[in-house]
């Protein structure tokens, strides 16, 4: 996954606006499930968006 599978939601815009878009997709690349999840909550995305942006990345890696 990368920031084009993101861009323009408000993921993206929510993490941009904590600074921690980089340290988003680092831990997504590195498998890093509890920060990914840590980094959502700290930039305030809801509950439903949280479980799809997971989703999409446990799909994603399952496809690796």
């Amino acid at each position: 996954m990368d920031e084009a599978d993101f861009e323009g939601t408000l993921v993206l815009e929510r993490l941009a606006a904590i600074d921690q878009v980089e340290a988003f997709f680092d831990a997504i690349d590195s498998d890093n499930f509890k920060l990914v999840l840590k980094l959502l909550r700290e930039a305030g995305v809801d509950a439903e968006t949280i479980q799809t942006v997971m989703k999409k990345i446990a799909e994603a890696d399952f496809r690796h």
